[in-house]
């Protein structure tokens, strides 16, 4: 898909990889509703990727985890620029280390990073059949392809994740929906270094399992990545190559895949303060 001339959504869109995204889209030509929990982070971002343009930019605030504030955000685009071309399901959240993590963190975290997808691919698809065209990105990491030390309910949703954005394609590909699924490894943003935050041992081994796996990339890098997938139409978008030959790896024998993964782990605990 070209972008010049298209309305987009980017959650998770006031700093990171959605900020990038946004200020990607708006050098392509594109008009973006950047939306970020942080509605003043997502004014901002807005105001900086526009460059003092009007209409080709607008930040609001709110939980886009839930329904009702995506159909707002999409009502808001329409009003603003037109009908939504794209929409990039980027907000995210790292969740807690270990089975110490209660209901309502599981509840919390399939909201983010599952349920918001479905809930915006609910209200946008139907219409993008209608048109013939449309175009869903869901930002999940890599640890959806592999797994994540430490936080079961990051791993399990990245998981949930991938497999919806496949779904989505598989069943709406041939009726003119394009689908896009980004799997990063570390990437320099707040979520990243979550983990160390947490004041947990298995939460710190999170962080740095991806921290020590590979180069830790910035948000203007992905947001390349992602944009040049977008407009090759490719659904698997790796701006760590070396994922797919982990992905490889996994999947020629899966037991030994798990025994390795065991080493790392305790190779990573056994390091922690």
């Amino acid at each position: 898909m070209q972008l010049e001339g298209k309305v987009a959504i980017v959650t998770g869109g006031g700093a990171g990889i959605g900020a990038a995204l946004a200020a990607g889209l708006v050098a392509a030509g594109a008009c973006v509703v950047v939306a970020d929990i942080d509605g003043a982070a997502a004014v901002d971002v807005a105001r900086t990727v526009a460059h003092g343009r009007d209409g080709v930019a607008v930040g609001v605030g709110g939980d886009v985890a839930e329904a009702a504030r995506i159909e707002a955000l999409i009502a808001l685009a329409e009003r603003e620029f037109g009908p939504v071309d794209l929409y990039f399901a980027n907000a995210g959240i790292a969740g807690a280390p270990g089975l110490d993590a209660g209901e309502a963190d599981w509840d919390r975290s399939l909201e983010v990073n599952l349920r918001a997808h479905i809930r915006a691919a609910q209200l946008l698809v139907p219409g993008w059949v209608e048109r013939g065209e449309g175009y869903f990105v869901s930002t999940a990491s890599a640890a959806g392809l592999l797994t994540q030390i430490g936080s079961a309910t990051y791993a399990v949703t990245k998981h949930a994740a991938v497999a919806f954005a496949e779904w989505l394609s598989v069943t709406y590909g041939d009726q003119g929906v394009r689908v896009s699924c980004l799997c990063p490894m570390g990437v320099n943003t707040k979520l990243l270094y979550a983990g160390e935050d947490s004041g947990d041992r298995l939460g710190a081994a999170a962080s740095r399992a991806v921290t020590t796996a590979g180069a830790v990339l910035e948000p203007a890098d992905v947001a390349k990545a992602v944009l040049d997938a977008v407009a090759e139409e490719r659904f698997l978008i790796l701006p760590h190559a070396e994922v797919l030959d982990m992905y490889r790896q996994k999947g020629a024998d899966y037991d030994r895949w798990l025994r390795g993964m065991r080493r790392y782990q305790r190779s990573l605990l056994e390091g922690a303060p």
